[in-house]
């Protein structure tokens, strides 16, 4: 059976830690290891806006991709929201270069806790196998009325 991807990223992390450790009073990490990661913004339809930006709706830092919260602005129920919120995680996923297997963290929220169990439902197997960390919060309003709203973090 292999490794899958989180658990290959994962252990990468480990043995850069494991080295860094290894080098630590014996002197400084070779170059490449003191290269500074760079931030990358992914604008929607691939162009900074005009006007300056409330929030960037996807950031790369090194090979970590940030997600803001995506909602679903629409008549409908909490199954055919959720399924379109994660319908639209997985495009911009895909188009920064990252996947749903990659997601290390996810964060859902809720307009109303009664729709814990059909979000969870729709949820179920879309990240793969292994799922990410989540953390579901009930809030008191999602922007848009949507019904539901999540953010991700994974990996490129």
């Amino acid at each position: 059976m292999g490794e899958t991807n989180r658990r290959k990223f994962l252990g990468k992390g480990a043995a850069a830690a494991g080295a860094a450790g290894a080098v630590g009073l014996a002197g400084a990490p070779p170059a490449a290891a003191q290269t500074k990661p760079t931030k990358k913004v992914f604008w929607s339809e691939g162009k900074k806006p005009e006007k300056p930006a409330l929030f960037s709706p996807a950031v790369a830092y090194g090979d970590l991709l940030f997600l803001s919260g995506i909602g679903a602005h629409f008549e409908g129920d909490i199954k055919a929201h959720t399924k379109h919120v994660l319908d639209e995680i997985q495009q911009k996923l895909e188009s920064c270069g990252s996947s749903m297997d990659k997601v290390l963290k996810c964060t859902v929220f809720l307009a109303d806790l009664k729709d814990y169990a059909a979000m969870n439902e729709v949820f179920m197997g879309r990240f793969g196998s292994e799922p990410p960390v989540r953390t579901t919060i009930s809030v008191a309003g999602v922007p848009g009325k949507s019904l539901v709203e999540i953010d991700v973090i994974a990996y490129i």
